[in-house]
């Protein structure tokens, strides 16, 4: 980066949130937050504009489109700001779809100040922050990849910890039934388990999902 300020947009459904993030990172030197966005949708729109070099995104913005999909949407277009998600969710169910469609890095939102304003600074240079519980979960995924459920076999399971039957999960998912038999069976065998109640326990335990 040159002399000139890192541009910031914060995108948060929450105005707590945003107004928080601002007051952190604008008394940092080299800053500036020059835009906010309450739906994720709104930051697809913002970012798209092209004077931002850094989006400071989170998963959930209730109804609309989620984090994850307003990432791939603004890191699909050449010359886009990188997106750095900031959160309060780590498990796989969320962390692996964000990182899957373009983020740069992926803090949670009780990270310190100054870890928080790092972070900005590496996104905006190209490079990979993560907060140390993700870090360490995706490398439990690459050392021992058997026991690791997919993408696909994440949702399904977390579908399931909805109370979903799995037609209705199918549904959701643009499944057969039988394919989601398929996924829930390997992820019993992968989990150790032999019920539904199980699978979302041990799945919940491990961090794959949240409830």
């Amino acid at each position: 980066m040159t002399d000139s300020p890192i541009r910031l947009l914060l995108a948060d459904d929450h105005p707590v949130v945003r107004a928080g993030l601002r007051a952190v990172l604008e008394t940092e030197p080299g800053l500036t937050v020059a835009a906010e966005s309450a739906t994720a949708e709104d930051a697809v729109a913002r970012a798209a504009e092209g004077d931002v070099d850094v989006v400071l995104m989170d998963l959930q913005f209730g109804k609309g489109m989620g984090g994850a999909e307003a990432t791939a949407q603004i890191t699909a277009r050449p010359g886009a700001p990188r997106v750095l998600i900031v959160t309060t969710y780590d498990s796989d169910a969320d962390t692996l779809p964000a990182i899957e469609a373009g983020a740069i890095g992926y803090l949670l939102k009780d990270a310190h100040p100054e870890d928080l304003a790092a972070a900005v600074r590496t996104a905006a240079a190209g490079r990979t922050t993560l907060a140390p519980a993700v870090a360490d979960r995706l490398m439990h995924r690459l050392r021992t990849p058997a026991t690791t459920l997919t993408r696909r076999e994440t949702e399904v399971i977390a579908l399931v910890a909805e109370g979903l039957s799995n037609q209705a999960v199918g549904q959701r998912l643009h499944l057969t039934e039988g394919t989601v038999k398929s996924h829930l069976a390997r992820s019993y065998t992968k989990l150790g388990v032999d019920s539904r109640t199980a699978a979302v326990a041990t799945a919940t335990g491990l961090g794959l999902i949240r409830r």
